[in-house]
């Protein structure tokens, strides 16, 4: 086991090392070039577009534009912005939370050049749902040469959907609720699997809804305990975006309890933490954009970059400001009892909100990725596969809150960069149809006729 747990770690420095930053980044800062600046200059249309969207629209799809944005999240928000963001600035300093907003604004490029290829290349299964996501598009949108590339990503994807989807998650809920309860791992692990399996039998439509119900709600809860936290701290709100700034060009010397940090850590763990957190660039949530309502994949894209924004600019830069305006981050604490730290220093009881908000977002990301995983497996296996993928994958679930579960953090970290490989390769080759897709659809002033087919 040794032996195994050394390679999959070598592979994994090589898979999240200098190329595969550069490759994300790179990419992005691609899509974002080609679209002239287009996310970042629309995002008050992507809202107004995901506003728009909470109303069945009559338009092909399973589920509404707004719910889709909702699964994205319910995946992504969750222990990357909580105990990612606090490891990022642990390891690498405050200047690490400035990387993760570089890789979140030309993310926003790639979530929505990934959304706009999901519904343009998107396919109706056996039963009649719509299913998207890299695997089709480069199926669909590449030569049959290409067709290995899509294999590979739906293996990725499906064998790391139990990991990072689902055993790490458990694991995070039952350690959170033992700690700040003292509630048994085991008890906290039987009733994650009920509640989960009761939603995924159910399929998209019951995830997106429960999704689309509990994601804004604690979203909204723990970002108004951030911001007490910010606001109670306001005059130190200046001096800690400058140490943020400061620290991404500069080495961050050890104080107190941090052990410094050169400026290579500050990139490094702030583009590979903001990637885990918001999910740009891995070919995720794109399976869930697949199933919106929508005949147009320029709308849909509108919508889906907006979760890269809410993610991380919005959601981490709560949590990474808190830290650093508290001073908790030269303590050497790490991981989610920074956050708690910082947020329990201010607000009382804001361990027990940390905790709380922790093991609702690692259920729903359980959920989400429920939906990823199952979309891989049954392009690999067809749609004879889904049921009993959905009872392995609950029945996995007390499996991953009461087992060590290193190896498999290692294993899925390593499986969601390598997810991400042919993903940004097929963005790169489909770049063309993103850009002349989104010449039209502004062209057109900026709707699209509700006849047009995705």
């Amino acid at each position: 086991m040794d032996t195994l747990t050394e390679l999959v770690g070598t592979i994994n420095g090589i898979v999240w090392g200098i190329p595969m930053l550069v490759l994300i980044l790179g990419v992005g800062l691609y899509l974002t070039t080609g679209l002239r600046m287009m996310p970042v200059l629309k995002l008050g249309t992507g809202f107004r577009l995901l506003w728009q969207g909470r109303k069945d629209s009559g338009e092909k799809g399973d589920i509404s534009a707004f719910n889709a944005l909702m699964t994205s999240l319910s995946a992504t928000i969750g222990t990357g912005n909580i105990a990612g963001v606090a490891t990022a600035i642990a390891m690498g300093g405050p200047g690490a939370l400035f990387w993760m907003w570089c890789t979140a604004l030309v993310g926003m490029a790639t979530k929505y050049a990934e959304a706009v290829c999901a519904v343009k290349y998107r396919e109706t299964a056996d039963n009649g749902e719509y299913v998207g996501g890299p695997m089709y598009y480069i199926k669909n949108g590449l030569s049959s040469r290409w067709t290995w590339l899509a294999t590979a990503f739906a293996l990725f994807g499906s064998v790391a959907g139990f990991g990072i989807g689902n055993g790490v998650q458990s694991n995070s809920v039952a350690s959170a609720l033992q700690d700040s309860f003292g509630i048994p791992v085991e008890a906290t692990g039987v009733v994650l699997m009920l509640l989960v399996g009761a939603v995924l039998m159910g399929g998209i439509k019951r995830i997106a809804t429960v999704a689309g119900k509990l994601v804004p709600l604690m979203a909204a809860f723990y970002i108004g305990a951030g911001l007490i936290v910010l606001t109670l701290n306001a005059s130190a709100i200046p001096g800690a975006i400058a140490l943020v700034v400061e620290s991404a060009f500069n080495p961050v010397a050890a104080t107190g309890g941090f052990a410094g940090a050169a400026v290579w850590a500050a990139v490094r763990f702030g583009v590979a933490r903001g990637v885990f957190s918001n999910e740009a660039g891995l070919g995720s949530a794109p399976i869930a954009h697949a199933s919106a309502k929508t005949n147009d994949p320029v709308r849909q894209g509108l919508i889906a970059m907006l979760g890269t924004f809410i993610d991380t600019l919005i959601v981490c830069s709560v949590t990474g400001l808190a830290i650093v305006v508290t001073g908790e981050w030269t303590t050497g604490v790490s991981g989610a009892p920074l956050t708690s730290a910082a947020f329990g220093s201010v607000v009382p009881q804001g361990d027990i909100i940390v905790a709380i908000a922790l093991a609702v977002f690692a259920f729903t990301t359980i959920l989400g990725w429920s939906v990823y995983c199952e979309r891989c497996v049954q392009y690999l296996l067809g749609e004879k596969a889904v049921k009993p993928f959905r009872l392995v994958f609950t029945l996995a679930v007390p499996v991953g809150a009461i087992a060590t579960l290193d190896f498999v953090w290692l294993l899925a970290d390593t499986l969601n960069a390598m997810m991400a490989i042919p993903n940004l390769i097929a963005l790169v080759l489909l770049s063309p149809v993103v850009f002349k897709l989104t010449r039209e659809y502004f062209a057109r002033g900026d709707k699209a006729p509700s006849a047009s087919k995705a």
